[in-house]
């Protein structure tokens, strides 16, 4: 009776564990991207969890603005989820070197990158990689095709071309020529300044000359964006420094403007909202036959949370997103996010493979910001932001907006003093 209550114990322990061991794991995705919320339930997790069953995955995103303090608070408090969204260089970093994002630098499937795509999420001497990149957007300009049409107006390849167009624009008046405004700022950095400045500062070429002091914010290459830049106040509308980033969208969408500054991040929302048919131009050269740049941003990455208690099933979800597969899913249901793993990816979207065909036709490079330059106070990318804005305005000159930058710049970073 004894030896039969000893196996009864035995087997219903046997059983606990067993089922203990069936349970789902659960994994939860921290991001700023609320607007892929329906792509990752719909698309990307069914995907995932088809090919590895027991685990089981949340996308659980903040707002875009307050993305940043809602995942350090909850770092600090240990609730943050097993993966973290990861946004390019120090922003990241700094989660690395707090110890928050593991090393994912043993990962083999971190072979599936190229050392430019990973660089955007490793420490400076490149021995730790702590995000596995998923995707860079592409910078450039949106048009309306029916707009240009009706006004005769051809696309633009060089900056004369440009404002030709325009012009164009203008003088017919049924259309605002160019939707952005300066209210919230980093658009006219963002889709302004880094848009239109590589082809000054020769993409890499300048960015990273500035990083070792080789050149100066002083220096022509970066202070002659801004001249331009002053040249589209005209061109905006009335009312455009009130204008904030979601009434440029819908400028844009409704067919009031022909013209929209932007980054390939917008081609799926504006698909759903725009009754016309669009196309992209990149960045006008200054001069025919000039080397084109375009900004090629590594955009966004995602990790592993150091403090996880479900490591194995989130490397298998990195290994994943690392695959194929991933990309394939990824690119075309986000068009504009451009995948970057080795493999190439079959794009459907017709405005997403304008953008990307730039790559073939132009030399990539990143925000010129982004990297090491912000990493102090006061921080570059914020002043520029401010420096891009007082540009289009005319309340400062592209030489003392260069002046105060330099000087801001050389306040903290060596290289620069």
């Amino acid at each position: 009776m004894k030896r039969k209550a000893i196996f009864l114990a035995m087997a219903t322990t046997a059983l606990t564990a067993t089922s203990v061991m069936a349970e789902d794991v659960t994994l939860t995705i921290e991001s700023w991207r609320n607007d892929d919320l329906t792509l990752w339930q719909d698309k990307i997790i069914p995907a995932f969890e088809a090919a590895n069953p027991g685990i089981k995955v949340k996308f659980t995103p903040s707002a875009p603005t307050e993305y940043n303090a809602v995942l350090n608070s909850k770092l600090d408090a240990g609730s943050a989820g097993d993966l973290i969204t990861c946004r390019p260089f120090d922003a990241s970093l700094a989660l690395y070197d707090a110890g928050h994002l593991a090393n994912l630098a043993d990962m083999e499937a971190m072979g599936n990158f190229s050392d430019v795509a990973k660089s955007a999420w490793q420490s400076d001497d490149g021995s730790a990689s702590f995000c596995v990149p998923m995707a860079s957007v592409i910078h450039g300009f949106i048009y309306n095709k029916e707009a240009f049409t009706e006004v005769g107006v051809e696309v633009p390849t060089t900056e004369a071309e440009f404002f030709a167009a325009l012009d164009a624009f203008q003088k017919d008046g049924n259309y605002i020529p160019m939707a952005m405004g300066t209210n919230d700022q980093w658009e006219a950095a963002t889709m302004g300044y880094n848009n239109i400045g590589p082809n000054y500062w020769k993409g890499e070429e300048g960015r990273l000359a500035l990083i070792k002091g080789e050149q100066k914010l002083t220096d022509d290459a970066w202070t002659k964006p801004y001249e331009t830049l002053a040249k589209w106040a005209p061109y905006l509308g009335d009312g455009y420094e009130a204008q904030t980033y979601p009434d440029s969208q819908n400028l844009f969408t409704l067919g009031r403007a022909a013209i929209y500054p932007a980054g390939s991040w917008e081609i799926s929302g504006f698909n759903t909202q725009a009754d016309f048919e669009m196309g992209a131009f990149k960045a006008p050269v200054q001069a025919a036959g000039d080397t084109c740049y375009i900004s090629d941003h590594t955009d966004i990455g995602i990790g592993m949370n150091a403090a996880t208690a479900n490591p194995d099933a989130a490397k298998a979800f990195l290994t994943w997103v690392a695959s194929p597969e991933f990309a394939s899913i990824f690119g075309n249901a986000l068009p504009g996010f451009f995948p970057l793993s080795n493999t190439p990816v079959d794009l459907e979207d017709p405005l997403a493979k304008e953008f990307v065909s730039w790559r073939g036709e132009c030399e990539s490079t990143i925000r010129s910001t982004y990297q090491i330059l912000s990493r102090g106070t006061p921080n570059l990318e914020n002043d520029t932001w401010g420096a891009s804005v007082a540009a289009i305005k005319g309340t400062s000159a592209p030489a003392e907006l260069g002046a105060k930058l330099q000087d801001g710049l050389a306040s903290w970073y060596a290289p620069q003093q």
